[in-house]
């Protein structure tokens, strides 16, 4: 099957999915549209672009099933004009489809071959109002301001309580939070104050969360 063909089939199956679930946001469909997600796995599983399955990529990673990528900025709410903050790149697409919908966005990632393959899919794609970076998103990105939404693709073992100063006003944060006995669960966080308003959403397959960039890779 070729690229465009998997492209078309792919996406309808994704939206059919999706709507089954009770997401009909149209631009963040048409996000999703326009950004080919055949561009962002290796070629060896381009059949698999579009599945809820998991899916290898470089260093040991992995990016997340269709549905989970596309759910997951859904439930970020991005609106025009707004900063977005991603830890973790993995392979740029969810970085990519953000960048569609909001003013900016700043991804990070341990692994600088993931950083620069994925500049090199932005770089292509004409998407220039994302800024990529080999860093420790740990404690998140000092020294840009504060973000309107934040999404982090590795899992909190505790509150990540050191995003509360970077996230705005009525700011949101999406990201996995682990329990003591190793279960994964999506949380989102509202910023009211100096505080997080919690509400625990579904279970999801992410990792803890690693500390420092990656020496080798």
């Amino acid at each position: 099957m070729n690229a465009r063909l998997i492209e078309k089939e792919g996406f309808a199956g994704l939206v059919l999915r999706l709507r089954g679930e009770g997401l009909q946001d149209k631009p963040l469909l048409t996000a999703v549209e326009q950004t080919p997600r055949t561009l962002f796995v290796p070629p060896a599983f381009a059949d698999a672009a579009y599945s809820p399955r998991l899916v290898p990529i470089d260093c040991g990673a992995f990016m997340e099933g269709a549905d989970l990528a596309v759910q997951m900025i859904y439930l970020l709410m991005i609106k025009q004009g707004q900063r977005v903050l991603e830890v973790g790149t993995g392979s740029g697409f969810t970085a990519a489809v953000m960048a569609r919908l909001a003013d900016r966005v700043f991804t990070l990632d341990r692994y600088r071959t993931l950083v620069a393959a994925a500049q090199a899919r932005f770089d292509r794609l004409g998407l220039a109002n994302i800024a990529s970076r080999n860093a420790d998103g740990s404690q998140g990105m000092k020294g840009e301001g504060t973000f309107d939404r934040i999404l982090v693709t590795a899992a909190f073992s505790s509150m990540p309580r050191w995003f509360v100063e970077q996230l705005a006003a009525g700011g949101v944060m999406v990201a996995p939070m682990m329990n003591e006995s190793g279960a994964c669960t999506l949380v989102r966080l509202t910023k009211i104050g100096s505080r997080f308003e919690r509400e625990d959403l579904f279970p999801v397959p992410f990792q803890p969360l690693i500390p420092n960039r990656a020496a080798a890779l």
